[in-house]
C-alpha cells in the first residue's frame, strides 16, 4: 500500500492514512509559486502583551514566546496554516517532504528537503532532527533550562540518522498523536551547531523570517529571509513587535492604526464592542482558545495537603459566573479537554454534569463547601488566610479576581498576588505558590498534548504535583491506542477520575477574539488552539 512519494503508509484503524493521503499534491503547493494577487512589502505591525521569558519555542509554555517566534522556525511537519483545525487530516510537509510508518507503527522515517540551510548560512541536514528530539525528550544533554513537552516524547526510544536527509523515529509502541504533536507551533527544528543559550536570546532557524532584534520590556523584531526554501514567500518584509502591557492603551493604539493586527485572543466579548466601534472594518474573528482557567493548589503545601480543603475550593466555584462577566457569555465549561463541538476528545455538558464537583446549583455545591471549612474550623469569625497568584497577564487577572471573591464566600480570605509574566512559569514549576488561577493552552486537540503535560507523575506542567500512579497507567494506555472509539472511552475515564481527585479544577475553556485591519490578508485562525497559526509566510498588505 504506498502512499506519499512512494512510500508506505501506515494501515492500522487509518489514524495515519489521512496523514499520507494527498502528499504530492500538499508537497506541489508547499512549494508553488506566489499567486499573482499577493504583494511583496510591508512592515506587520503587532504587539506583545507579556515580555517573553526566553525567545526558545522548546523551553517555554507561553504564547509570549511561541507567536512572535514560530515564524523564525520550521517544522518537520506543519499544521496547514490554511485550515481552521490542527489533526492527522491537516497535517503537511514541511521540512519533511514525507514520511511513512512500518508496518509495526513503531518506526517513523521522513526524508527531508535538499538546500535548506540555517539563517546563519549552515545546511540544514538528519543531524538537526536527531539533535532536536534527543533534546527534547531527554535522550541527549541539552543545554535548556526548561523542558515543558519532554513527557510528549516519552514514548520515543531512539532517532536514527539514515543518511544526510532521512531519520528515523522508533518509538517503543504505537503513538497516533506523533505527526499532530510534530506538527505544532511548539515543535520547530533546532540547529545542531547553536547553543541553548544563544536560542533563548538570539534564535536561529530555517525559517521565512529571520531573528533581527529582541529589546527586552520594547520590542521584538524580525525580518525577511531573503533565502527561504518556498520561492517567492515570505511576502512581508518584516515583523515589528512591541511590547504593551496595560490592555486599554493596546486596543486603543489598534483602533487607532498604530497597529495591524491584535495579540491572539486580547480582544475579548466586553471589548468588541468597543474595537468595532472605533475601528468599524477591524475584522474580528472568535474562535476557541483550547486554553483552560484553572484553579492550580500546591497540594504539597499545608494547609493544602489536606484534600478536603481542596475539594471545598472547588465546590466554591462558579463557572457560569466567570464565563458570564469575563467573556460574556461565550466561554465554555469543560475538563480538562476542549469539549465538543470544537473539540474531538472532551466529554459533553451532560456528562461533566454527573460529576460532584458541577453537579446541583451553586448555591447546593457552596453550601457543601461551607460543611467542609466549618468541620476543620473555619467560619466567618475564623477564616483561612491565603494568597492567590496569578500572572500580569490581563487574561489571568480578570479571572483571578473573581475567584478571590468566590473562594472569600466560603470562609477563605484571599490576597491577589500579582507575579510578573517573565517569573510566572519559573514560579510555578518550582511550587513557589499556594493557590493560583492558571491558564493552561493546549498545542493541539490531542490528550497526549493535555493529559501527559500536565497530570503524569513529575511533569514539568503538573503544578499542582498531582500524582496517581493508576491514571499513568490509563494516560499511556490511551496514547497508544490506535481505535479512536476506545481511546476516547479511556480518555474520559481519566477525566472523571481527575475531576474526582481535584487534580486542576477546570473553571472554564477561553473563546475570544483576534482583531485585524482589513488591509492584511491571509489570516486564517485556528479554532482549537491558539499556538499553530504564525508562520506568517502566507500573510500580505493589500494596500
Amino acid at each position: 500500500m504506498l502512499g506519499r512519494s512512494g512510500q508506505r503508509p501506515c494501515r492500522k484503524r487509518g489514524w495515519g492514512i489521512a496523514a499520507a493521503i494527498g502528499a504530492i499534491a500538499l508537497a506541489s503547493l508547499a512549494s508553488a509559486a506566489p499567486a499573482l494577487a499577493q504583494k511583496q512589502g510591508g512592515v506587520l505591525r503587532v504587539y506583545n502583551s507579556s515580555n517573553p521569558p526566553s525567545l526558545s519555542i522548546h523551553e517555554e509554555g507561553t504564547i509570549a514566546t511561541v507567536m512572535p517566534m514560530m515564524a523564525v522556525f520550521n517544522n518537520l511537519v506543519l499544521s496547514d496554516q490554511s485550515k481552521p483545525k490542527s489533526s492527522i487530516d491537516t497535517v503537511v510537509p514541511d521540512l519533511a517532504e514525507s514520511w511513512s510508518y512500518d508496518d509495526s507503527q513503531t518506526n517513523l522515517t521522513f526524508k527531508l528537503r535538499q538546500g535548506v540551510k540555517w539563517h546563519d548560512g549552515q545546511p540544514f541536514t538528519a543531524k538537526d532532527v536527531k539533535c532536536t528530539w534527543d533534546w527534547v525528550s531527554g535522550l541527549a544533554k541539552s543545554g535548556f533550562r526548561k523542558n515543558p513537552r519532554k513527557v510528549w516524547f516519552d514514548n520515543l526510544k531512539e532517532i536514527t540518522v539514515d543518511n544526510d536527509y532521512e531519520v528515523t523515529f522508533h518509538l517503543n509502541d504505537p503513538q497516533p498523536s506523533l505527526l499532530t504533536l510534530l506538527a505544532s507551533g511548539h515543535s520547530p527544528v533546532y540547529p545542531c551547531h547553536v547553543p541553548a543559550k544563544t536560542m533563548r536570546t538570539a534564535p536561529i532557524g530555517t525559517g521565512p523570517f529571520m531573528f533581527k532584534d529582541f529589546q527586552s520590556n520594547a520590542s521584538i523584531r524580525v525580518e525577511r529571509n531573503p533565502n527561504y526554501w518556498k520561492a517567492g514567500m515570505p511576502y512581508l518584509d518584516a515583523i515589528q513587535w512591541t511590547l504593551i502591557r496595560s490592555r486599554p492603551t493596546r486596543i486603543l493604539a489598534f483602533t487607532a492604526g498604530e497597529f495591524d493586527l491584535t495579540f491572539i485572543g486580547d480582544v475579548t466579548m466586553p471589548l468588541l464592542g468597543q474595537v468595532k466601534e472605533q475601528d468599524p472594518e477591524a475584522i474580528c474573528k472568535l474562535a476557541p482558545t483550547n486554553v483552560t482557567v484553572n484553579l492550580a493548589v500546591n497540594r504539597t503545601s499545608p494547609p493544602f495537603d489536606d484534600p478536603d480543603l481542596r475539594k471545598a475550593m472547588e465546590l466554591a466555584l462558579d463557572r457560569q459566573s466567570f464565563i458570564d462577566i469575563v467573556t460574556h457569555g461565550v466561554g465554555l465549561i469543560s475538563g480538562a479537554m476542549l469539549p465538543p463541538p470544537e473539540g474531538a476528545w472532551g466529554m459533553p455538558a451532560e456528562e461533566l454534569n454527573k460529576l460532584e464537583a458541577y453537579a446541583g446549583t451553586v448555591d447546593e455545591r457552596r453550601a457543601k463547601a461551607r460543611q467542609i471549612m466549618e468541620a476543620k474550623g473555619y467560619g466567618p469569625n475564623n477564616k483561612l488566610k491565603i494568597k492567590v497568584s496569578t500572572r500580569d497577564f490581563t487574561a489571568y487577572k480578570d479571572p483571578a479576581v473573581i475567584l478571590v471573591d468566590q473562594l472569600n464566600q466560603i470562609y477563605f480570605d484571599a490576597e491577589l498576588e500579582i507575579v510578573e509574566s517573565s517569573l510566572y512559569f519559573g514560579r510555578m514549576i518550582k511550587g513557589n505558590y499556594q493557590v493560583a488561577l492558571n491558564l493552561t493552552g493546549s498545542s493541539v486537540d490531542d490528550p497526549d498534548a493535555v493529559l501527559k503535560a500536565n497530570y503524569l507523575c513529575g511533569a514539568q506542567n503538573n503544578y499542582t504535583n498531582y500524582c496517581n500512579p493508576e491514571i499513568d497507567t490509563l494516560i499511556h494506555a490511551q496514547s497508544r491506542e490506535t481505535d479512536p472509539v476506545k481511546r476516547k472511552a479511556i480518555v474520559w475515564d481519566i477525566e472523571r477520575a481527575l475531576i474526582r481527585d481535584g487534580a486542576r479544577p477546570m473553571i472554564y475553556q477561553g473563546n475570544v477574539n483576534t482583531c485585524w485591519q482589513p488591509y492584511l490578508k491571509g489570516i486564517v485562525r485556528k479554532e482549537d488552539s491558539i499556538y499553530n497559526d504564525w508562520r506568517f509566510e502566507q500573510m500580505w498588505f493589500d494596500k
